[in-house]
């Protein structure tokens, strides 16, 4: 009995230990996600954060096990990998070095670290990754689809076309232990089982370069099937894989550029049963099919559908089959099939309206209150036939009708006289049609499309439609969000949601301009935004995904394309189908992100030689280090500097490369590009710098800042006097393109230069954010001016200042890789009283949250553990720095190191730290 007690005892006294250890293992991922179903990576790589009650806690070794089964994880028992402690304070991107790995397996991992004093966590929490397809010869599927042949003739593709439904009965002969689908339905798919759908996912998969990859989904089914007879179902719609021949712009037809085809579906359906057998459902000629009563779909025109011609039953036991025939083997797509491993898209909220008017005869305009992307649902009730007719547009013309203009598909416009080709309507707006079936309260929205809008029109309505009979489904790439902002000027806060919404609008699956005229991924967009997007969302497998993309449309000269996946538009670039150099620059520029955010070092690896193709791509085309047209700083408002701006464009991708060779440990190809860059800057000096006037090329805001940011200048305070002198000529108003607004404001807080930021971002009037939101903008225009004819209302570009919000006002920067040292500076203004928020970096979460208080500045800062960070705090050398109501030189947990600019520089570890001193207005 007393040896009892005594293990009882010793149990206690050792867990109690473990809780109450000073660093604890907190969030546990592989490849970014917590969990992940359905992986095809060989090697995938883990990453933790921490808790801590204490301060300055580093990890000083870590030891992971991974198993196969749950026994063996609960004991601690690693039989597929076991590092033993390994001495290193990494705790991301740790690379699986284990057993080979198989597929459909799922694996179990924790993961136990150790702090500089070596107290150890104990084990943490269980977690789980599962893999798919390592292989491409484990698919066992094939491709299928109906046995409708392909339209000939443009104008036939315009006409109904009933999308095919497939279906499988299938029986499950013992008691089910787990059920897996993996399934790629091209362009666009919905599975279901037993009469429900699987999952929450719409608009799946990503659109991807499909002659080079395609992606398939895994769902965990197992809770969907019963011992005995199922049935599996799937509806197919267009999607980017079948689009229209329509002409964007009067010029370019997807079907010319991308790989297409009509609807078809590849998937597998994985029994494991309770007595260790399975069985594996593919799909074949065996499945039955029958056309649907999705009649028409399009990712730009929108859906049309007729619940007439609804199959009853049609994925369930009893249906009627007799109009059902087999389904039939086809080509497919020629691309690999890979895991769709960026976020899902989803309905991500649900708007209710805030008024309806009737403007005319059978025409009433719903106004959601909120421009975005996604599409209407209603709920009508009306006779058999009736056809109800949903137009969407962003905006109302003076007499209060819809103004559809703004989302017009490529500018296909009656008024214009530009041609969608043959068959292509006069005007290529987004509409929907729902035919109803006369069976009491219809609920209907589209499925496989989406559409730029705050407003809808509605015709066709039996009487008058009511605010509960109609919402707008808001979809997106279901980014995790990791930022929040908020400060004491309302019109930052107002502008910071219009941003998120106009960012949100903008990601399925590709990162678009709009998602209403082109819905593309435009790469300047995303050179210009990334650093915006990455404050507020985890864009890791967002951006490995669209790497990727522009990996696969790489040219076999190297170029890369303007847009990815590729569209045909080759806007002023060098040559074949290469873009030009600003909108090239994607392709390294989002490695880039990947490698500072969070500290991904696979994926420079992974593309390097494809970048050096691009590189040598590059330099083939420049006429002694320069080049002569590029599309430029877009929408600046005055002259762009096309060559100059060109010519630092291809100088940016020189010295990425040149600083990937140096990552990857490539030494000679390190001193080589360095080498490259520095006479490609001696050019553009030589070319178009003014000496000793600080002047660039035209000396525009545009030109001074591109000399600034990319620090060519030979006299930096003279060339910031010009910039500034260009302010005051603009009465301190932008006149700034997509390049230059992003570059202003890194410039401007590298110089200590908020206030200036600030008043220029606080303008109420044209040009800037302020004028915007007075006209009544939720999201961000494609122009300083209003747009209500063609350019678009919701445009990411101008939404790099959300990244001064976070880098300037909230002062939170990385010094290191994946912000493993964090620098937060904090560049208060006299018109700002506070402003907080936080980012949840790979590391862990970072907050900053300050205010000004009876002349008193007061910071507070949280450091994640394992991290260490430079805190620059508003201060007089003299003054008297508190943290935590005790003087700072009091505190062994911070070092000042030094006073720098009206700045003291503190070195801390993790943890809170609160700080007082008297305020410095600047």
């Amino acid at each position: 009995m007393k040896r009892i007690i005594l293990f009882i005892a010793i149990a206690f006294t050792l867990n109690f230990a473990i809780a109450e250890a000073p660093l604890q293992v907190a969030k546990l991922t592989c490849e970014y996600i917590e969990n992940p179903l359905g992986i095809d990576v060989q090697m995938p790589r883990f990453n933790w954060t921490f808790t801590s009650t204490k301060r300055n806690q580093l990890q000083s070794a870590y030891e992971i096990i991974v198993s196969n089964n749950i026994h063996d994880i609960q004991q601690g028992n690693g039989n597929i990998w076991s590092t033993g402690k390994i001495i290193s304070s990494k705790n991301i991107q740790v690379e699986y070095a284990g057993t080979p790995l198989q597929s459909f397996i799922k694996y179990y991992w924790r993961v136990k670290v150790y702090n500089q004093n070596n107290d150890t966590s104990g084990w943490s929490k269980i977690n789980f990754f599962e893999t798919a397809m390592l292989d491409a010869k484990d698919w066992k599927a094939r491709w299928i689809s109906d046995d409708r042949k392909q339209f000939e003739r443009d104008e036939d593709f315009y006409k109904d076309d009933r999308m095919p439904l497939l279906r499988k009965a299938f029986t499950a002969t013992k008691p089910i232990a787990s059920a897996r689908l993996y399934i790629c339905g091209l362009g666009y798919y919905e599975a279901y089982f037993n009469g429900k759908k699987t999952g929450d996912h719409v608009l799946d998969p990503g659109f991807t370069t499909y002659k080079k990859e395609a992606l398939y989904v895994t769902y965990d089914i197992t809770t969907q099937l019963k011992q005995g007879k199922n049935v599996a179902g799937i509806m197919l719609a267009n999607g980017w894989y079948n689009p229209l021949p329509l002409r964007l712009f009067g010029r370019f037809n997807l079907r010319d550029v991308q790989q297409t085809g009509r609807p078809c579906v590849k998937a597998e359906i994985h029994l494991q049963y309770n007595d260790g057998t399975s069985d594996i459902i593919t799909t074949d000629e065996s499945w039955k099919t029958a056309p649907g009563p999705v009649i028409r779909n399009n990712v730009y025109l929108g859906e049309k559908y007729d619940a007439r011609l609804e199959q009853k039953n049609w994925c369930l036991p009893n249906a009627e089959l007799s109009a059902w025939k087999n389904a039939s083997f086809v080509e497919g797509p020629s691309g690999r099939l890979t895991s769709q491993m960026q976020p899902p898209i989803r309905i991500t909220k649900i708007l209710q309206p805030i008024g309806i008017r009737e403007t005319g005869k059978d025409t009433f305009i719903v106004d959601m209150g909120q421009n975005f992307a996604g599409v209407a649902r209603i709920k009508a009730r009306a006779p058999a036939g009736a056809k109800i007719n949903l137009r969407y547009g962003e905006d109302l013309l003076a007499d209060g009708r819809l103004n559809y203009f703004t989302t017009v598909a490529g500018q296909i416009k009656e008024q214009w006289h530009l041609s969608g080709g043959p068959g292509a309507p006069a005007t290529a707006w987004q509409m929907d049609e729902y035919i109803t079936k006369g069976a009491g309260v219809e609920v209907w929205s589209p499925r496989f499309t989406f559409h730029a809008f705050r407003y809808v029109e509605i015709t066709g309505w039996q009487g008058k439609p009511a605010l509960n009979e109609i919402e707008g489904l808001r979809m997106n790439s279901d980014l995790e969000s990791n930022g929040t902002f908020a400060c004491s000027n309302d019109m930052f806060n107002k502008l910071h949601e219009a941003i998120k919404w106009t960012f949100l609008s903008n990601v399925f699956s590709v990162q678009s301009d709009c998602p209403g005229r082109e819905k593309m991924g435009y790469g300047a967009d995303m050179v210009v935004t990334s650093g915006a997007y990455a404050y507020n969302f985890n864009m890791a497998n967002f951006y490995r995904k669209t790497v990727s993309v522009f990996a696969n449309e790489q040219q076999p000269d190297g170029g890369i394309t303007e847009i990815a996946p590729y569209t045909g538009i080759a806007d002023r670039g060098y040559g074949g189908e290469s873009g030009p150099l600003g909108w090239e620059l994607a392709f390294p520029y989002l490695q880039n992100l990947l490698y500072e955010y969070y500290g991904d070092k696979r994926i420079i690896a992974d593309n390097y030689e494809a970048l050096k193709r691009q590189i040598d791509f590059l330099k083939s085309k420049a006429r002694d280090n320069n080049f002569y047209w590029d599309i430029s700083d877009h929408e600046a408002l005055d002259t762009k500097p096309e060559a100059f701006s060109a010519t630092l464009f291809y100088f940016h991708h020189v010295q990425l490369v040149a600083k990937f060779a140096g990552i990857l440990g490539k030494k000679e190809d390190s001193i080589k590009y360095a080498n490259l860059g520095q006479q490609i800057q001696k050019t553009i000096v030589s070319k178009y710098y003014i000496p000793h006037t600080g002047r660039f090329d035209n000396a525009t805001q545009s030109a001074q800042i591109l000399a600034l940011w990319y620090g060519i200048s030979p006299d930096k305070d003279s060339s910031f006097k010009i910039l500034m002198n260009e302010f005051e000529r603009h009465d301190m108003h932008v006149s700034t393109g997509i390049f230059s607004t992003k570059m202003m404001f890194d410039i401007l807080r590298e110089q200590n230069k908020n206030d200036i930021a600030y008043t220029i971002a606080n303008q109420k009037d044209f040009p800037g954010w302020g004028y915007m939101l007075s006209k009544g903008a939720t999201t961000l225009w494609e122009t300083w001016k209003y747009p209500d004819n063609a350019p678009s209302q919701n445009h990411p570009m101008f939404g790099s200042i959300d990244e001064w919000f976070y880098r300037s006002l909230l002062g939170i920067n990385a010094a290191a890789p994946g912000f493993k040292k964090i620098i937060i500076k904090p560049q208060p203004v006299k018109e700002l009283t506070w402003a907080k928020g936080n980012y949840i970096s790979v590391h862990g979460n970072i907050i900053s949250d300050w205010k000004i208080s009876d002349n008193k500045y007061i910071l507070h800062v949280s450091i994640p553990p394992n991290t260490t960070a430079e805190i620059w705090i508003r201060s007089k050398e003299s003054a008297d720095i508190k943290e935590n109501n005790k003087p700072i030189v009091q505190n062994n947990d911070i070092k000042i190191l030094r006073y720098e600019n009206d700045y003291a520089v503190i070195a801390t570890g993790s943890g809170d730290y609160f700080f007082t001193t008297e305020f410095i207005p600047r």
